[in-house]
Formats: C-alpha cells, sequence, structure tokens
C-alpha cells in the first residue's frame, strides 16, 4: 500500500503549490468521519470547509449522484434538464424569493459572485461597497471584493471602484452607500475573518440604506447557507430580503455547484440572454445532488438538528479558551495563549480535523449529520489538546 508520505512527495513533484503541502492524504469517508492513506480516523469538522453538509458517502446523496449518471452527466445550457429546473424552484422556494425571482447555476462560489458582479454592473453605475474582513472568492472579480491584502495584493489591479467599510459600523455604512453605489456586497458570517457575525440591526440597516438609493444589496451566503447556522440562510433570521444571494459549498454536499438567485423581476431581468454563461453550470449531476441535499436536510429535520447540536459550543469552558462565536454549526473557538496552528496540528494528532483560521481562532463547520456524542468527544479531547499544543509551542516534548 502507498503511504501518505510516498504520495505527499509524489504530490509536490505534480501540483501547482498554491496550498502548500497537504496535511493529509485522504482515502475515504462514512458520515462525520474520515480515513486517511495509512488507516487512521479523524472526526471531521471542517467538512471540506462547509460543503459536505450531509457528511461523507450519505446513502441520499450517493443514490441521487449514481442514478442521475446513469442517465446524463453534462448536455450543456443549449438545453435544460428536469434536476435543473426542480433545483432553481427548491432553491426559490426556500429563498422566500417573490415571483420573477431567477436562479443562474455555476460551479463554484467564485463563480456565483463573478455572476453578481456582472449582475450589479447591469445597473449603470460601478461603484461596490464590501466590508472589511470580507471574503467572496479568488478569481479577479471576486478578489475586488476580497479584503485581505495578502490575497489582493500579488493581483493588483483589480477591478477599480470598490470602498471597504468596517463591519458592524452603521455610521461606516451610511457615510458610504450612496446615489453612486451599485451595490453592497455582505457576509451574514464574515468566515475567513473568523465567523464574525453581523448584527440583525447591521443586516437591517444595510437593506434600508440599498433600497433608499437604488443600489443593490448582495448577500454572500456561500459558506453560511443551506442551513449552516439554523436557518436555510443566514439573513433569514434578520427578516431582510436581498436584491441578490450567491451560494456554494454546502448545495452540492461535496458535488460542485454554486448558484447566483436573484429576487424578483426587476433584479432577474438585468441580465439579458447572452450576457452570462458558464458551460458546466446547472449540469444533471450537479443538481441531482443539490436536490439531495435540499430534500434531506428537510426530511431529517437538519435545521433544527443544527441548532440543538451547536448549542453544545455555545459556552466552552476549557483552560486556553477565550470564547466562542458564531451559531448553528458555524463557529470559532477563540483562543487564549496558544497559537491556532499549533492547536490545530495537535487535534489532527489526537483525530479531529480543524481549521486555524485566524492566528487565534479554529474554525468549526461540520457536516450537519454530526451527532452530540461526536461533539461532545471533541470538546472531552480539548483540554488536552490545548496541553499538547502549548507544549509543543514551548519547544517541550508533548
Amino acid at each position: 500500500m502507498t503511504t501518505g508520505d510516498a504520495l505527499l512527495r509524489r504530490y509536490a513533484g505534480a501540483m501547482v503549490q498554491v496550498f502548500g503541502s497537504p496535511q493529509l492524504v485522504l482515502a475515504s469517508g462514512e458520515g462525520c468521519w474520515v480515513t486517511d492513506v495509512d488507516g487512521k480516523r479523524y472526526l471531521d469538522l471542517l467538512a471540506g470547509i462547509a460543503v459536505n453538509a450531509l457528511g461523507h458517502a450519505h446513502p441520499a446523496l450517493v443514490q441521487a449522484v449514481a442514478k442521475q449518471a446513469e442517465s446524463a452527466i453534462h448536455i450543456s445550457n443549449f438545453f435544460t434538464s428536469e434536476p435543473a429546473i426542480a433545483l432553481a424552484e427548491r432553491l426559490l422556494e426556500v429563498a422566500g424569493a417573490p415571483a420573477g425571482s431567477g436562479v443562474f447555476f455555476a460551479n463554484s462560489g467564485t463563480e456565483a459572485t463573478e455572476a453578481a458582479v456582472k449582475l450589479t454592473r447591469r445597473t449603470g453605475r460601478s461603484r461596490i461597497v464590501a466590508l472589511e474582513g470580507s471574503f467572496h472568492g479568488r478569481s479577479t472579480g471576486a478578489l475586488a471584493l476580497t479584503h485581505k491584502p495578502a490575497y489582493r495584493e500579488p493581483f493588483e489591479p483589480l477591478i477599480p471602484g470598490v470602498v471597504f467599510v468596517p463591519p458592524n459600523d452603521a455610521d461606516a455604512l451610511r457615510a458610504a452607500v450612496d446615489d453612486t453605489t451599485a451595490a453592497l456586497f455582505v457576509e451574514p458570517i464574515q468566515g475567513e475573518a473568523g465567523v464574525r457575525e453581523l448584527s440583525a440591526d447591521y443586516l437591517r440597516l444595510a437593506r434600508e440604506l440599498t433600497s433608499a438609493h437604488g443600489a443593490l444589496l448582495v448577500v454572500d451566503e456561500i459558506q453560511t447557507g443551506i442551513g449552516r447556522t439554523g436557518d436555510w440562510f443566514a439573513h433569514q433570521a434578520s427578516g431582510i430580503v436581498p436584491d441578490a444571494m450567491t451560494l456554494a459549498k454546502g448545495l452540492g454536499g461535496g458535488v460542485p455547484v454554486g448558484a447566483l438567485v436573484t429576487f424578483g423581476s426587476a433584479v432577474t431581468g438585468l441580465l439579458a440572454a447572452g450576457q452570462h454563461g458558464t458551460t458546466f453550470g446547472g449540469n444533471p449531476l450537479a443538481c441531482a445532488a443539490g436536490l439531495a441535499v435540499l430534500d434531506t436536510i428537510e426530511h431529517d429535520h437538519l435545521l433544527a438538528h443544527a441548532v440543538e447540536v451547536g448549542a453544545l459550543l455555545d459556552d466552552v469552558r476549557v483552560d486556553g479558551v477565550a470564547g466562542t462565536r458564531g451559531r448553528g454549526l458555524m463557529r470559532a473557538i477563540e483562543l487564549d495563549g496558544v497559537p491556532s496552528a499549533a492547536v490545530m496540528v495537535a487535534a489532527r494528532d489526537a483525530g479531529f480535523v480543524v481549521n486555524a483560521v485566524t492566528p487565534t481562532a479554529l474554525r468549526l463547520t461540520p457536516p450537519l449529520v454530526l451527532t452530540a456524542t461526536e461533539l461532545q468527544g471533541f470538546l472531552d479531547a480539548l483540554p488536552a489538546i490545548i496541553e499538547a499544543a502549548r507544549r509543543a509551542t514551548d519547544g517541550q516534548p508533548s
């Protein structure tokens, strides 16, 4: 059997090194568990960065993909299919979208953002307001809306006219959104910033200001959507209706699919025939997967389950933990006095996959099927994990 070390050497010789060296070489998964090529099992508390909503090898998803693959995988956008139409209808239903709304299918969150940027240009304006700490993707258009300098600076100049304001700062938002603004892009919870939530009042102000100035409100639900926070979409808890919404990640349960959802006929009509497109977007296989994910979340009551299990992370009292934040099964553990990277390594050594999203915070975005028993197992192990990370950081033998 080929070992993980041997495969990582092959990886280094064959891959563009944009990701550095992978942490593990995974061979399989089942439920919330993954197994590497050397046979070690790990509780997956990252889920492919909020992608594997149903975990690994979920029967409903496996069956839907296998059945669809027997008939048609790809047909191009010269044609359509029943899975594509049904998934679009289902998304509009759970989004509470009004008549005249529509869906454009892409293949990723970045592509959904690109479609949204082009939508905003059709307003006749080009100035976009985004938030500090934002992450909307890595293509050049999406990157222009992404705040982190380390992501942006190697590829500048990016598209002009993007202004960044501090999140949850009402005065800054009022000053930034005016009659020249094409759109405001927001993430209800900023994942890459360390699971930082926008307040309901701030989201309602965003809706009020954009409506008053004729600008579009675009809500990025790429990471927060599809049940992750206990609602179908995180913005729904604030009671707002956006003009557009971007989706990906959990929508396909692991099969690549993204979407731009437009709300109302006026916004939907901004993009006319021939003004945008994609070869693979909306293919029958991806849409069949999306339908299986939505149906399973509803049938198995996973929205309520995400709230119930996530509540175990509301108050984590462990030495080295300063606090927690987030909603449902999108959470951060803020650390005190120990680097998150060291804790991530110690967690992996102990059999848990987590993400050091900032230097002081761990991000948890597990499958929505995670059980309370599984999560409690991680919490029970956390003190020893933090202590091992502390010793490793101090240069002591662990």
